[in-house]
């Protein structure tokens, strides 16, 4: 994708309130299905789909599925928080599993913790059926300054 595109996308889904176009832009946000809702604080929404599945007994969600869209949620949220015309480069990425993701809707927001020039830290709470009941936490430090 060029930064010219990207700009484009953030630019309009800033304009319209919708962040679908610039989901489906990223290929592994389409695979996965993630949508995102605005307004004033923005939450993403992971629906169930069976290929997602890790433990069919459960069912549960796989682990890789739930950090990879916690990992697109913050960056997601810098690229829409931040306006920046090119994707932000992972540093780290750490991942607490605190439950069982079962195969039901998952969402997640995230929290700028410290946003300087070159590096940007995100805090990002996944939860089903009440937000006060974590699934799981990540903790993301990016780089934003131009690559």
């Amino acid at each position: 994708m060029t930064p010219t595109l990207l700009d484009t996308l953030i630019r309009e889904a800033h304009r319209s309130g919708d962040y679908q176009p610039l989901l489906e832009a990223i290929p592994y946000a389409r695979l996965l299905g993630i949508r995102c809702q605005g307004g004033d604080t923005l939450t993403f929404h992971l629906p169930p789909n069976p290929d997602t599945i890790g433990n069919p007994l459960l069912p549960a969600l796989h682990g890789g599925v739930i950090a990879g869209f916690m990992e697109h949620a913050a960056l997601l949220h810098l690229l829409i928080a931040m306006k920046i015309p090119h994707l932000p480069k992972i540093i780290d990425f750490s991942t607490d599993y605190l439950r069982a993701g079962l195969y039901r809707d998952t969402f997640a927001q995230c929290q700028v913790w410290r946003q300087g020039r070159r590096v940007a830290n995100v805090a990002v709470t996944a939860w089903q059926t009440a937000q006060t009941e974590p699934i799981a936490t990540a903790r993301v430090h990016f780089k934003v300054d131009e690559p």
